[in-house]
């Protein structure tokens, strides 16, 4: 199915920390959910339930970082950390929403604070490595396939780093690239012509 993702606002006003996240935190998550379709064609074992859960909030928190470190090319730094910090709370929120689709029952603010916690470690693990015009350099990408490891079985552990690392994080940066370089544009530029993202999914 198209999906088609909003990566610009109508002319002539700022767009604000909060309505950039929302946008980048609606893609992130079918994101999430299309890699999760590849890497179960490709034959991983991503069970329902805490696998699951982890790999999406695993994937969520990568796009959060490289998400971070696009805005730091293109804003100034107030305004990435703004953006920053409102897009790992409406990450949060969506997980904390979607937490009884992600088969993780939970109390009330359980999944949150998960995410928020989870977010925080991928920061400082991801901290010493680089984004560059080619996108992650090797050592993020491979820091993000060791992360996932968890979030399969056994079997699929040895195969994953080059599922991940040649395959989900060149999807993802892609599309991430193109609709924050349309978010970001300044509020008064003469928009482009209008295009389509698309998005493989059920």
């Amino acid at each position: 199915m198209a999906i088609r993702i909003r990566s610009r606002f109508h002319a002539g006003r700022q767009r604000t920390p909060a309505e950039l996240a929302s946008v980048v935190a609606m893609l992130a998550w079918k994101l999430a959910m299309d890699s999760i379709k590849r890497m179960r064609d490709a034959k991983f074992d991503i069970d329902l339930g805490a696998s699951y859960f982890d790999f999406v909030c695993e994937y969520l928190a990568f796009l959060a970082q490289l998400a971070d470190r696009i805005a730091y090319a293109r804003l100034d730094a107030e305004s990435r950390a703004a953006f920053t910090r409102a897009l790992a709370l409406r990450l949060a929120e969506v997980v904390e929403d979607n937490s009884d689709m992600l088969l993780r029952p939970a109390p009330a603010g359980a999944a949150r604070r998960h995410f928020l916690e989870l977010f925080n470690s991928a920061g400082d693990d991801y901290a010493d490595f680089h984004y560059t015009v080619d996108g992650p350099d090797f050592g993020f990408r491979r820091c993000f396939a060791d992360r996932l490891r968890c979030a399969v079985p056994e079997k699929d552990r040895l195969w994953i780093c080059d599922q991940v690392m040649e395959i989900e994080v060149p999807e993802a940066r892609s599309v991430l690239e193109q609709t924050l370089a349309g978010l970001f544009a300044p509020a008064d530029a003469t928009p482009p012509k209008p295009r389509r993202e698309r998005l493989s999914g059920d």
